[in-house]
């Protein structure tokens, strides 16, 4: 893949984090806020007092996460972002580490 395929693909996903976060506070009682500063997307769970955040990272052309569980690399495999070490998929990744941090389940959907 090259730098602007990632780029075009990392800016999509981040987007596509922040909307989904964004359906899921208007549709449950999931007090979330997202910031976002250049390919660094910041999830604070306000009841929770905690944060999680994902970010590009193009030399290595990965989106990495940072939770209260850990550190996470994903790397784009065909139409999919997958955890480097257990092949996780990013979405339901980050769906179970919001609901560990917030204390109540939590499905991101995509698109």
């Amino acid at each position: 893949m090259t730098e602007s395929e990632f780029l075009t693909l990392a800016e999509a996903t981040l987007d596509a984090i922040e909307q989904a976060l964004e359906r899921l506070a208007e549709s449950s009682d999931l007090d979330v806020e997202c910031s976002r500063a250049g390919n660094v997307l910041e999830i604070e769970l306000i009841d929770a007092g905690s944060k999680i955040i994902v970010n590009s990272q193009t030399p290595m052309r990965e989106i990495w996460v940072a939770a209260r569980s850990g550190g996470f690399h994903y790397k784009r495999i065909g139409e999919e972002w997958r955890d480097t070490r257990n092949g996780d998929e990013l979405f339901a990744a980050l769906s179970n580490a919001i609901s560990a941090q917030a204390g109540q389940p939590v499905r991101l959907l995509a698109g």
